[in-house]
């Protein structure tokens, strides 16, 4: 059994790693020609302002006293330049955002691995092709484009990473850092003749990067004063800047600017997502090359921004980020990035006909030549007659597009040549997808084979060595043949031979070649399976139709959860009538009582908003006094009991309550001190990460029986959870436990073995490392029902504290008492453990459940891993890649939640089995147990 499971944990992460190479692999090519406009730029010169988290709407709507909220911004607009609305795409994160603007791609994910802070993939940039570069903001976003480009013409200059603290008094400080210094810049480069020098060259770079507005998102809501009052020194600030650049270049007019962002935030301060207040960024640019306001009467786009902004005469042209790079690219003159996909807005450009056909039919190659360099590639990989090419750009038509172009350029039909441009880049980058997804369905098939291969296996492990259920249908032993063992071995060479002629990457043997000996493994059981097909006709018609619509509505409830939150209150209302539709009512009247007060109670947390959007520190301190009123209740009936344990046991209850008053004091006393801006206190923080880490050890210290064990559990929990609380999520654990202490004592009565005559209490029952295989029992069809339960639990434990399938979800508050100063590993370690709290608590008392029921941990443990791995088959199929970048985003974060509940699980029952049977002895005192 134990090989079984390191068998299955390997299998599920090669499940889970193949979402990467079929939907996340880097789509990136390497060996084209740079492509450039062949005429003189407009501009010698480019500067670049990115407001790191600016949405749309806070910089171009009025203030509460009908004035522009940035009025030097809102003046470009009206009498100087052009602007827009730029749409992100998702991960709305500040590396993916930098490397749209300035790479004109959109990032892989493989970058997630390092934080979006290095460089997964090398990849060309503006910043590179320009002559020289100086760069001023935030270290990890100017080194990500300095890291690893040859030669010395980029410069960078920014400040300690331990400056970008959310709970600094003034975070304006990040803008006003970066304005300063480059004032003194400019003003050491007219006393310093080789730098003087260089800043008078052409085709170069200045990158300001402003993250204060980021930073007072996160720290204080985007609809905070402070954010707002952040917009207003950034306009300030950019209006110093370009008048002392053009003071400095003498109106020379060579000057080309762009304000924009690389993503927004959400109302409750946090990105990631696709929403639109993340994926909607202002786009504003003036000077050499750009055209001038141009006055319009009516605009038709499908939302209501213009009437708000007062903006309805002013023309609005909506971009792509990615589009800003060629924008860029042709305002200096330097060459396209070689990996952009960006398509030229040149309704921006006021230049002539000629330049602006020039600069598209450039685009156009640009993009082209990574278009040949892909098909190339895929086509020295696959055997040529497996090889399907992409129909719609063949190279006769690749040739007869590019020779029209030219000829309309000649005869000066600019608009012909400009559309047939255009459309040369549409069917290039649809051939670019077509070669990057080409392998996508190959794989999807061999990942489906195994996924559908180990479930039947698992299925048919428990039907054959834990269940009764053919039991005296066959006694007949039959061995497998061996013309079955050759046939597998054959086909397993075959395929192999295949992915080697063809020059596959390691990865796709694993996919291809996993799904052969599962399949083996099944189908040496074929016996079990007649068996159990001849066992299921037993069964009439009716009641197995009426099983089988039972199992399925509760698979697709569980799946509706991921979508529908409010899925898992009707659910738990479920669970609140099922008494009444067995005999517990009447056999258990109390308990009965119990389990539906806590259900309903429970069901209420999914109808409430995601978490961090209303914060609420009170509820955190009511959470905290309940569960401070339930341990005064338990303490004092551990002073009527008369053993010699009472003084260990009560000094331990003593502690624990005391590290939930320290908590509470702490959340307190941070969340005051954030709102005086006076930082984040060292001794709250000291206090928290003492109590993070002896929320591990505390449990051990107490008595292995039943009750005390968990009840130790949940003040530790509870002790940490309250420190990563901002608001009504606090009371959820405490609430979940309740549920799970009736859930013990309801599978204690529901369960029916006349042969055995235990009725243990369940205060009386002990947790113990070596459990008596001799009283486990085999598997019965109410097993299944417990398996479906706990996976229920636990997909509420994680959508009922208010997350969604989404990284919006999670706020940054949430680890304040810990740290403030961004870091995005410890943060999502800190948010991790906060999820993972509630998932720890059901799994201990699954862990009781197996006691009460005398169930082996494995057997019921295999049972939930069957239905979590037909979750993620669902999920599999439910993966897009097309429709809205929300959509995609969501449907491929379903399947990588599912998956990874499917591997935590395992580790997470063997952190709950350390939890609930481990004993750690003090002061060398002998181990005694108390029955």
């Amino acid at each position: 059994m134990l090989l079984f499971f390191i068998l299955g944990l390997l299998v599920h992460f090669v499940f889970f790693g193949s979402i990467f190479d079929i939907y996340f692999t880097s789509p990136l090519v390497h060996g084209m020609t740079p492509q450039f406009t062949p005429l003189p730029p407009p501009a010698k010169r480019l500067v670049l302002f990115v407001a790191d988290g600016l949405r749309a709407d806070a910089l171009y709507e009025f203030d509460e006293n009908g004035n522009p909220r940035a009025p030097f911004i809102r003046n470009i607009i009206m009498h100087e330049g052009s602007w827009g609305i730029s749409h992100t795409r998702v991960p709305t994160e500040s590396r993916p955002g930098h490397v749209a603007l300035i790479a004109g791609f959109y990032e892989d994910v493989s970058a997630v691995a390092k934080g979006w802070k290095e460089n997964p993939v090398g990849f060309d940039s503006l910043i590179n092709e320009s002559k020289y570069t100086w760069s001023w903001g935030s270290p990890d976003i100017l080194t990500m484009f300095a890291k690893g480009v040859g030669g010395d013409h980029i410069y960078t200059y920014s400040y300690d990473a331990e400056s970008e603290d959310f709970g600094a008094h003034d975070v304006t400080k990040l803008d006003t850092w970066v304005f300063d210094h480059v004032k003194e810049f400019f003003h050491a480069a007219r006393n310093n003749q080789s730098l003087f020098s260089k800043v008078n060259e052409e085709k170069i770079v200045f990158f300001l990067h402003l993250l204060g507005i980021d930073t007072n998102g996160h720290a204080h809501r985007p609809t905070s004063r402070e954010y707002k009052d952040n917009i207003k020194i950034v306009d300030d600030g950019i209006k110093e800047i370009v008048s002392m650049l053009e003071h400095f270049y003498g109106n020379d007019g060579k000057t080309a600017f762009i304000f924009t962002s690389d993503h927004g935030m959400t109302d409750w301060g946090f990105h990631g997502a696709g929403h639109p207040s993340e994926t909607l960024t202002p786009f504003v640019t003036w000077g050499a090359g750009i055209k001038y306001p141009q006055k319009v009467s009516v605009q038709k786009f499908d939302d209501a921004f213009l009437k708000e902004w007062k903006l309805e005469n002013w023309k609005r042209q909506d971009i792509h980020q990615a589009d800003v790079a060629p924008l860029m690219a042709s305002l200096i003159g330097v060459p396209f990035p070689l990996n952009s996909v960006g398509i030229l807005p040149i309704d921006y450009l006021n230049n002539t006909d000629l330049f602006r056909a020039e600069s598209m039919f450039t685009n156009a190659m640009q993009i082209l030549e990574q278009f040949k360099v892909k098909m190339t590639q895929k086509k020295e990989a696959i055997l040529p007659f497996f090889f399907t090419p992409f129909k719609l750009l063949s190279e006769s038509k690749q040739l007869n597009i590019l020779r029209k172009a030219r000829s309309y350029i000649k005869q000066r039909k600019y608009d012909e040549a400009v559309s047939l441009c255009k459309e040369l880049i549409h069917l290039a980058l649809k051939g670019l997808s077509y070669y990057h997804t080409y392998d996508r369905f190959f794989l999807g098939v061999n990942v489906v084979l195994g996924f559908v291969g180990w479930t039947s296996y698992a299925s048919l492990l428990i039907i054959k060595s834990h269940s009764n259920l053919t039991r005296g249908v066959s006694k007949e032993v039959k061995k497998p043949s061996h013309l079955l063992a050759c046939s597998f071995i054959a086909l397993g060479v075959l395929v192999a031979f295949f992915l080697l002629i063809q020059d596959c990457p390691w990865t796709y043997y694993i996919y291809c070649l996993l799904p052969i000996p599962i399949w083996y493994a099944v189908l040496r059981e074929f016996g079990v399976i007649q068996d159990f097909v001849l066992f299921v006709l037993t069964f009439p018609p009716s009641q197995l139709v009426a099983y089988l619509f039972i199992f399925t509505l509760g698979i697709e409830v569980l799946v509706l959860s991921f979508f529908y939150r409010y899925t898992l209150t009707a659910g738990l209302v479920a669970f609140a009538c099922w008494p009444f539709i067995t005999q517990l009512r009447t056999r258990a009247k109390s308990i009965s009582l119990s389990w539906i007060f806590f259900s309903l109670l429970l069901a209420v947390f999914p109808l409430m908003p995601v978490v961090g959007r209303k914060p609420d520190i009170f509820l955190v301190m009511g959470a905290g006094l309940l569960v401070l009123l339930l341990s005064l209740c338990v303490v004092t009936s551990l002073l009527k009991r008369k053993d010699h344990f009472i003084n260990e046991e009560l000094l331990l209850h003593l502690v624990q309550m005391l590290s939930i008053v320290l908590s509470m004091y702490v959340v307190y006393t941070t969340h005051d001190s954030l709102l005086k801006k006076q930082g984040l206190p060292v001794f709250n923080q000291i206090i928290s990460w003492i109590t993070l880490a002896s929320s591990f050890v505390l449990p051990l210290l107490s008595p292995t029986r039943l009750f005390e064990r968990l009840f130790s559990i949940l003040l530790s929990s509870m002790s940490a959870y309250l420190l990563l609380s901002t608001g009504y999520e606090a009371l959820f654990p405490l609430v979940l436990s309740c549920l799970m202490f009736v859930w013990i004592q309801v599978e204690q009565e529901t369960l029916r073995q006349p042969s055995v005559s235990y009725k243990q209490k369940v205060t009386s029952l002990q947790f113990t490392c070596s459990p008596d295989i001799t009283q486990f029992r085999q598997l019965y069809l109410d097993d299944v029902r417990r398996a479906f339960f706990l996976v229920f639990f636990l997909v509420t434990a994680f959508f009922g504290t208010g997350n969604i399938a989404s990284i919006n979800s999670f706020d940054l508050a949430s680890v304040y008492c810990f740290l403030t100063v961004f870091s995005p590993f410890m943060m999502g370690a800190l948010m991790m453990w906060k999820i993972l709290i509630p998932f720890v608590l059901v799994m201990c008392a699954f862990e009781a459940v197996q006691l009460t029921t005398q169930l082996s941990s494995k057997r019921l443990f295999l049972m939930v891993l069957i239905i979590s791995d037909i979750m993620a088959l669902h999920f599999f199929f439910l993966v897009k890649d097309d429709g809205s970048w929300l959509d995609i985003g969501t449907s491929i974060s379903h399947y990588v939640i599912v998956m990874s509940m499917t591997i935590v699980l395992v580790f997470l029952n063997g952190l709950a089995h350390l939890l609930t049977t481990k004993k750690l002895e003090l002061c060398g005192k002998p181990k005694s147990h108390l029955i």
